[in-house]
């Protein structure tokens, strides 16, 4: 039985170059029904290939395998907790549900659950997350902070300016946040965030921090509804990245803007938000569990409250609701 190693040195060696089926089978010793097959399979795990009728096959892209060591190298001298104790599976439901187990057993703050895809990975409200083989990066950190349970949705808010910071950084793209923790870049979605936590005599008794981010999708990654309003790195800056690099920037700006968090308080995390975010200063609709809200966002109260200014000229402080498009 061919590896799929062996299939890919042959376009490895290629270059940019076409590889006939009728060569691939005759390089290999397997029939070209065989060699479609092997294609297919190695489509599902992240490859692309572009295929010609008269030339054969071309790799137009290869997934850079996450590896626990590579991880592990990246990280190390980036931070002080943040990743420095690992779990990686190749393959997992959610990694939001293994890190809550690993936080109910006592595991430490800064244990971080990295899959290199999921099966059943959640957004927000119970959405689904698409989260494809081998393209994007699915993580969860555990955190432990000292803070009330009031400052919960605090955290939310500054996990998004961890992420967009650190993003901007690296990719060069003019990424934003759209309240409370989406990120967008030209009005898609790039990124999920959702923290749970649970709670003990009046204090956060941990929180689990799931990000999912759309590194090196293509539109094919994508279900077709969702195209319109999602997009990845990759398709938005027209060029691959590294995913262990990015996990190991991300955590070294959030372990430093955390830290700033439980010794200033969260004003100056509020201001960074601020900066980043995409919708204050707009008119836009909020649908709250109270019915919808129509007004601009002025920018964030001491709690991480969304402070918006109704038509009417009422202030207005909002904790949960879902944000429409900017109106006219």
């Amino acid at each position: 039985m061919m590896s799929n190693e062996a299939l890919m040195e042959l376009f490895r060696e290629s270059g940019n170059d076409y590889l006939s089926g009728a060569l691939i089978s005759q390089k290999l010793g397997i029939s070209r029904t065989a060699v479609w097959k092997q294609i297919r399979k190695l489509e599902t795990a992240g490859y692309e290939f572009e295929a010609s009728t008269k030339l054969g096959y071309r790799l137009l892209f290869e997934p850079d395998k996450l590896y626990k060591a590579r991880i592990r190298d990246c990280i190390a001298s980036s931070t002080d907790r943040f990743g420095q104790e690992l779990l990686y599976e190749e393959e997992v439901p959610s990694t939001q549900n293994i890190a809550r187990a690993m936080a109910e057993e006592g595991a430490p703050e800064g244990v971080l659950v990295v899959a290199d895809q999921q099966t059943n990975g959640r957004g927000r409200m119970g959405r689904a997350w698409t989260s494809p083989n081998g393209k994007g990066i699915y993580m969860s950190l555990i955190l432990k902070p000292f803070v009330p349970i009031h400052c919960a949705p605090q955290l939310t808010l500054l996990t998004a300016v961890a992420l967009c910071r650190s993003l901007r950084r690296i990719t060069k793209l003019e990424l934003g946040i759209k309240w409370p923790n989406d990120l967008l870049c030209s009005g898609k979605k790039i990124s999920g965030i959702l923290l749970e936590s649970a709670a003990e005599d009046d204090r956060l008794k941990y929180v689990i921090a799931g990000i999912g981010i759309s590194v090196n999708m293509t539109e094919k990654d994508f279900p077709e509804e969702t195209l319109a309003v999602a997009t990845s790195l990759r398709m938005a800056a027209g060029a691959s990245f590294d995913r262990a690099l990015i996990i190991a920037d991300f955590l070294s700006e959030w372990e430093q803007l955390y830290d700033l968090f439980q010794e200033d308080g969260f004003r100056s995390i509020a201001s960074l938000w601020e900066s980043l975010s995409v919708t204050i200063g707009k008119r836009v609709s909020l649908r709250t569990p109270q019915g919808v809200i129509i007004g601009t966002p002025e920018g964030l109260d001491e709690s991480g409250a969304l402070r918006i200014r109704r038509d009417n000229g009422e202030t207005a402080s909002i904790f949960s609701a879902e944000m429409g498009e900017p109106l006219s």
